[in-house]
């Protein structure tokens, strides 16, 4: 179990994350939503460590640190590997390192993507170095998988694909917690969608319930932010026709 208890974060007078709660049992893919700015990345950093916070994270009831921090594995557009190295040198690394590393995994997603094993990173594209982002936080062995927007620059039709294999490969003890603005993309894939604002948890949702209520999951976000559907009508009656 991966639990947050009042979890704030603020950067200079900015509040980030306003006292989150959350808990993350294994065995889930979760969707984390929300605007820009509403606190996703920085509610992923904090949970690995990578920003300073106020309150609680635990793994299995202890802190996350040096002792358990192999168990979360992290995907994101910024790019966290070696530039200049290859992808074959990358997993030679990893599988150095990451005693739970998962080589036939690895292999797999690298031929799924078509990845080059022998070119260096930097000379990869920018969806190539995004998908390999991903093939290594999922090829670590981590019990918690977090991804922050990891498809920018991806076609639909791989984006489509990716998560189709994903669902076929994870086992019962990994739990994906993924950020992304592809609500209606995503709906079909994840089995909880958490709702950020303002750095406060406004919505978390089992998607088995809305196929219950007959709700889509984009209607239970409009609904939860309060999304006025007349907004652009109203904003260009008010600039009028001209367009001042």
């Amino acid at each position: 179990m991966l639990e947050l208890k009042n979890v704030k974060k603020r950067y200079g007078a900015k509040e980030a994350l306003k006292g989150v709660d959350l808990r993350l049992p294994r065995g889930e893919i979760v969707g984390l939503f929300g605007e820009n700015g509403a606190g996703k990345t920085t509610l992923m950093k904090s949970i690995l460590r990578l920003v300073r916070f106020e309150g609680d994270i635990t793994l299995d009831g202890e802190s996350v640190g040096r002792s358990n921090i192999e168990k979360l594995s992290f995907a994101t557009s910024e790019h966290s590997f070696f530039p200049d190295l290859t992808a074959r040198a990358h997993r030679d690394f990893y599988a150095e390192h990451f005693p739970t590393f998962l080589e036939k995994r690895y292999a797999s997603l690298t031929d799924f993507f078509a990845l080059p094993a022998d070119k260096a990173l930097k000379s990869f594209s920018t969806g190539q170095k995004n998908q390999f982002e991903v093939v290594l936080a999922l090829s670590q062995g981590a019990d918690y998988i977090l991804m922050d927007e990891p498809f920018a620059g991806n076609d639909v039709f791989n984006r489509e694909d990716f998560y189709k294999v994903l669902l076929g490969l994870l086992t019962e003890r990994e739990t994906v917690l993924l950020s992304t603005h592809l609500i209606e993309e995503v709906s079909d894939f994840i089995g909880r969608a958490v709702l950020l604002r303002d750095g406060v948890i406004v919505g978390d949702v089992q998607t088995e319930e809305l196929d219950d209520r007959g709700e889509t999951l984009l209607d239970y976000v409009k609904t939860t932010y309060h999304y006025r559907a007349d907004r652009v009508a109203r904003a260009l009656e008010e600039m009028g026709e001209d367009g001042t």
